[in-house]
């Protein structure tokens, strides 16, 4: 079953590529517009957005996100941060207290902020832009929170670089949806799932034909394919330091 909007979602890809041209004001807030109609806990709108054009601030971003180039090339940044400074002010006026001190109170403005962000990339893939997802905001998280400014209750999630595109990004194929929907409870059997995923991502040619040796079968060669790079992926322990971060940024996290 297609439609427009399904066929849209179905098309993104990320942009790394992009054009020296500039993305207009009333195209950022027209994206930004259609990003706070996403849902939203209680209506609390825990968010907020940072938007950055300056070129010597992208750089510095760019530097902080895994020094990658597309964040100086694309025109605009986005800082999607969870934010409940905000909601500490609507405190403030009504005489109430807001808690802040739990998981749960972190969770709400950090899933707000990432569906408001999803719906941002939709919209801005509907203008004809492309966009790419920068999680490695949170490499820095520190230094990120002083060069935006950032205030106590508030934290970035994710990082958006918007602008045209200068080439058409790869549509890189998804797991097999039986590995994802499950009717009435969870399945634990995805093997078959993950071994045909593996060879589909091996067709794309991303991982340029490496081969390594087998898991507990070192004179048996393997193609290097989805399920080792993703293995490996996980397998680190990256930004151990968030906690702190959070903690010092308000987020009880009890």
């Amino acid at each position: 079953m297609e439609n427009s909007t399904i066929d849209l979602i179905h098309r993104h890809a990320s942009a790394r590529h992009f054009k020296p041209d500039k993305v207009t004001v009333e195209q950022v807030e027209s994206i930004v517009s259609a990003a706070q109609s996403a849902s939203t806990s209680s209506n609390l709108q825990a968010y907020s957005v940072v938007a950055v054009t300056d070129q010597a601030r992208r750089e510095k971003l760019a530097f902080l996100c895994g020094d990658q180039a597309f964040i100086k090339e694309a025109p605009v940044f986005l800082a999607w941060c969870a934010d409940l400074a905000r909601l500490e002010r609507v405190c403030e006026l009504r005489g109430q207290r807001q808690v802040t001190d739990l998981v749960e109170n972190f969770l709400v403005a950090a899933v707000d902020a990432a569906l408001a962000a999803e719906n941002a990339a939709l919209a801005a893939e509907s203008l004809g832009l492309g966009i790419c997802f920068v999680g490695a905001i949170r490499n820095n998280p520190a230094e990120v929170i002083d060069l935006l400014e950032l205030p106590r209750l508030t934290f970035p999630i994710t990082g958006m670089s918007i602008g045209w595109k200068a080439r058409e990004p790869r549509l890189r194929p998804r797991l097999p949806i039986r590995a994802i929907l499950h009717w009435e409870a969870y399945r634990p059997d995805h093997d078959p799932e993950l071994y045909a995923y593996d060879q589909a991502m091996l067709k794309t040619g991303i991982y340029k034909g490496r081969q390594v040796p087998a898991p507990g079968k070192p004179e048996v060669v393997e193609d290097y394919g989805w399920l080792e790079h993703t293995a490996r992926r996980v397998a680190r322990a990256d930004r151990a330091g968030l906690r702190a971060v959070l903690e010092k940024q308000g987020f009880g996290l009890k």
